[in-house]
């Protein structure tokens, strides 16, 4: 899937939404946060850039990480625009839900879930998709939401 630039539309708006696939690999991360950093700009949210590269770093690092199916080794990421917020969505072919851990404070990971949930307060699940797999998603608000 090719992205869906952030520039304006065909009406002169810029488009609610921006997908993108990512190939499965370790740069994928940080490219899906200038993408969605590069949105929020585009969408007047600067003030959600923070926020939402976090989360979607530890989504799409999670999928890098976690879905190995050999089926489907693509991630896609889907932000969409909403009323002071912005949806996050990161589809990948495993099937297997991301669970929170509590990590002893000697573990090097298993933080991320828990900081998705802190900084989404709470506004974070995982949904079925079309095809093989599952979407995470998170939704990142100014408060206004």
């Amino acid at each position: 899937m090719t992205a869906c630039a952030p520039g304006p539309g065909a009406d002169g708006n810029p488009p609610l939404v921006v997908e993108k696939s990512w190939p499965h690999g370790p740069r994928s991360a940080g490219r899906a946060r200038r993408l969605l950093v590069s949105s929020l700009d585009t969408w007047s949210l600067p003030h959600l850039a923070d926020d939402a590269a976090l989360v979607v770093s530890e989504l799409v690092s999670n999928s890098v990480q976690h879905a190995r199916e050999p089926r489907g080794h693509v991630i896609r990421t889907r932000f969409e625009r909403l009323d002071a917020a912005v949806r996050i969505e990161v589809h990948d072919a495993n099937p297997g839900a991301p669970a929170p851990r509590t990590p002893t404070p000697d573990d090097e990971s298993g933080r991320g879930l828990a900081l998705v949930d802190s900084i989404t307060a709470g506004r974070w699940g995982v949904s079925e998709r079309e095809g093989i797999g599952k979407m995470v998603w998170a939704v990142c608000t100014d408060g206004r939401a």
